[in-house]
């Protein structure tokens, strides 16, 4: 499945996609927002491309100028890490460094919010990011996502102990806003 934006187009991942992955992914900024290791080598990229960026909903953000993968963005329907309820859904991103505050994933965030509540019928979506992740909650904010609680403070991936500030948008919000 692709979905558009005005300058995004939001695909599978696909295994050739491991090189641009892996441009992104190495740096050490990103991963840590997210509570992950840098990749180490394209073949990790490729790895992570089969296991674990190949899940329903994962989508590639792609820039419609070069055709580069430049970060990701999913809807996760199954609980990841805040409990779901009645069809509700969260949603996750990250983006390359030279991509930051371009506005490119509050677009991607916006048309999967979209899907969500148009298309998946979801109710709610959440949004979790780390205690201090002071971009990730720009775009919630941005894309009208509400504080709603923060979690205990636990070990991350990456060993560090961390809470977890967590947002929702009820399907009657994001109606409000459009």
């Amino acid at each position: 499945m692709e979905l558009y934006t005005r300058r995004l187009i939001l695909r599978t991942w696909r295994e050739d996609d491991a090189v641009s992955l892996y441009k992104y992914a190495r740096d050490p900024r990103i991963g840590a927002a997210a509570g992950w290791k840098p990749h180490d080598s394209v073949e990790e990229s490729r790895e992570i491309i089969r296991n674990v960026l190949s899940a329903p909903e994962t989508y590639a953000v792609v820039l419609k100028s070069t055709g580069e993968p430049v970060g990701a963005a999913g809807i996760m329907l199954k609980e990841n890490n805040v409990p779901l309820n009645n069809g509700e859904a969260e949603i996750g991103y990250w983006i390359g460094f030279p991509y930051w505050g371009q506005g490119i994933i509050p677009e991607a965030v916006e048309e999967l919010l979209r899907r969500c509540f148009t298309e998946l019928n979801c109710p709610a979506v959440w949004c979790v990011s780390y205690e201090g992740n002071r971009k990730s909650e720009r775009v919630q904010e941005k894309c009208g996502f509400k504080y709603h609680h923060t979690s205990p403070r636990r070990l991350t991936p990456m060993g560090e102990s961390l809470a977890d500030r967590v947002s929702r948008i009820t399907k009657e919000e994001w109606e409000v806003r459009r």
